[in-house]
Formats: C-alpha cells, structure tokens, sequence
C-alpha cells in the first residue's frame, strides 16, 4: 500500500473543546495511552498534537487542539491553533469530535460549531461532528443521557441537534471492558459518519491550501536532508517533487505539517465581536446558564427546589435575597422529600 493510500485509509479526527473539557482524556481513551500527570503542561505554550495508533482494528490519527473559541482567546492564537489543527489532519479531516463538560452551562461551543461552518460548510457540522460528552461522572448512577439532556439540558440538547443527533461519550460507569466497547462504538459511529456525508473527508480551501503547503514544505525537507538546499517550490508546477520520490516524501510528512506555516484564516470574519460586545448583551443569560448547570449537579429529586431557591436570591438580591432563596429552597425541598416518601 503506498503512502497516500495509506493515509486514505486513515481515520482523521480532530479532538475539540474549550479548556479543561477533556479533550487529553478523550486522546488517551481512543488510543490506549498513559495520561499525562497533571501539571506536566503547566508553563508550555499551547500546541495541537497529534498522535497516530490503532483503536478498535482502525488505523486512527487523533489531532488534538488548544481552546481557540469562547471569550478572551487571542486573535493570533486563533489563527495558529486553527491554521495548526488543519494541517495536522491534512487532507481533510473525517470527523470532529466536540467534548463538552455535562456539568457545566455550555458557553462557546455554539460558537465553534458556526466556525467550523465558516472553514468547511455546514456538512461539517451537520454530517461530520459528533458531540463527545465529558465528566459524566457527576450524574447520578442511575440517570441515561439522553433524560438529563431532554429534562435538564436544552442547551446541550441544541448541540447534539445542530450535530445531527450525534453524541457519545468515553467515559462508561464499568470497567476496561465497558472503555473498551465505548471507543469501538464511537468508531463505529464515526465511520457511519463519514458514509452518511457522502465525503471521503472535510475540504475546502483552506484543506486544499494546507495540503499544497505540506507538500511543498515535504519537498524543501527532503532536499535539505539531501543537501540540495531546499528552495521554495513554485506552486503552478504541476510536479513540484521532482525526482523526490514518495518514500522521502512521507517520511518527511508530520514534519512538514508542523511547520506549514499559518493559513490563511479570517479570524475577524470568524470571531465578528469582540468578547465584551458578546458578552454585554448577554449578562443575566450568562448567571442563568452557570445556574442551571450548577444545579444539574445535584440529585433530581433537589434540584427544582434548589433552582427556586436560586432565582429568588438572583432575582431579589442582597442579604434579603439570600435569606429568602434558602428559606425558598427549604422549605420546597422538604416537601419534595415528603412527597416523594408518600409516593413510595
């Protein structure tokens, strides 16, 4: 099999999320490795990575990328990581996997569904991300998915909705064996994915400028290597490579994706506002969202009256406020509890 079918026959996935989402766990979990110890990244300057193996039978190449979405990023970050994690799954990656935390109010996410609309056409999204749910843990043992995303979480279920009904998550209450079925079962759906959209991967011009920009940096590599210097290659010649043959190509490759070089990525067009005009509008929705997931921590049978107590106080504010939510939520938990034991 040559080179490049053999990377045809790769399944290309790029890992999305916003800081502490999970996206190292969700890496580790695909292709069986050893997690980092936390605070061995602390002080290095954030980079995709990507890592190549095996998961479930598949060859599988898993691109991971630094937050580049939501408030406070830096525009030339954005550009970097975004110009990166393209690169890095040149031609064209087949999935996106997008790991939001279920236990916190989604904030971003939205906006890095209609980024990757801008870069590769709504078929990305619509056909080619899978929503991968983290830290699952905080729900109650008995509690499915799908009812705490259709009775607690209309934001996430928007999610899931605008990503064609796709979600799964890595992280099954069992053993190796339930980690082990969840990672065939994510491969499973990311293949039907890839067969449902037709595609043989995501493209557009920005894929196809990277994939000319590998190439050529693959032919300056190996003539360097050679000793030939490395001139820049013209890109209306239709046989840059020349004499190089495949074999130095590909052996060159993950190098020549590293240092591609930016792409050329509107991040004004992008990122339209600037996170304090997104933000302003939007002031007591943020407090609500941070409510509502912090009140889907907590058991079912809490958390109505919980959020009761939690509006009085939003809503009337001060010490008067605070007073009158706890004694709301109270009082409205304890007749909870009594129904609930009349029930039973």
């Amino acid at each position: 099999m040559s080179a490049s079918a053999a990377r045809s026959a790769e399944l290309r996935l790029v890992v999305l999320g916003r800081t502490g989402a999970g996206k190292r766990s969700a890496v580790s979990s695909i292709l069986g490795l050893e997690e980092a110890p936390r605070g061995a990244e602390e002080g290095v300057r954030p980079e995709c990575i990507k890592h190549r193996g095996e998961a479930a039978g598949r060859r599988v190449a898993v691109v991971s990328s630094p937050a580049w979405f939501g408030p406070g990023c830096d525009p030339e970050e954005r550009r970097r990581h975004i110009s990166s994690f393209i690169a890095l799954s040149s031609p064209g990656p087949h999935v996106f996997l997008l790991c939001v935390p279920v236990n916190q109010p989604a904030e971003g996410e939205a906006e890095a569904l209609s980024v990757l609309k801008k870069l590769f056409g709504p078929p990305a999204v619509e056909a080619n991300t899978i929503v991968l749910f983290t830290h699952t843990e905080e729900l109650e043992e008995e509690e499915q998915m799908e009812d705490y995303l259709s009775t607690w979480r209309k934001d996430l279920r928007e999610l899931v909705q605008a990503c064609g009904g796709r979600y799964h998550t890595l992280e099954p209450r069992g053993g190796a064996a339930e980690e082990a079925k969840a990672v065939e079962e994510l491969l499973e759906k990311v293949e039907q994915a890839v067969r449902a959209s037709g595609e043989q991967h995501c493209s557009g011009a920005l894929c196809r400028e990277a994939e000319a920009r590998v190439r050529e940096r693959q032919v300056q590599l190996v003539r360097q290597r050679r000793g030939g210097g490395g001139d820049p290659v013209s890109p209306a010649d239709p046989q840059p490579e020349g004499d190089v043959t495949e074999e130095e190509m590909e052996a060159v490759r993950e190098e020549a994706e590293r240092s591609a070089g930016d792409l050329n990525v509107d991040v004004d067009g992008l990122f339209p506002r600037s996170a304090s005009a997104a933000a302003a509008p939007s002031f007591l929705w943020g407090l609500w969202g941070k409510l509502s997931g912090w009140i889907s921590w907590l058991p079912r049978m809490m958390r109505v009256e919980a959020l009761l107590g939690a509006l009085v106080s939003l809503f009337v504010g001060g010490p008067l406020g605070g007073a009158m939510g706890a004694t709301v939520g109270s009082v409205a938990t304890e007749v909870g509890r009594r129904r609930t034991k009349k029930t039973s």
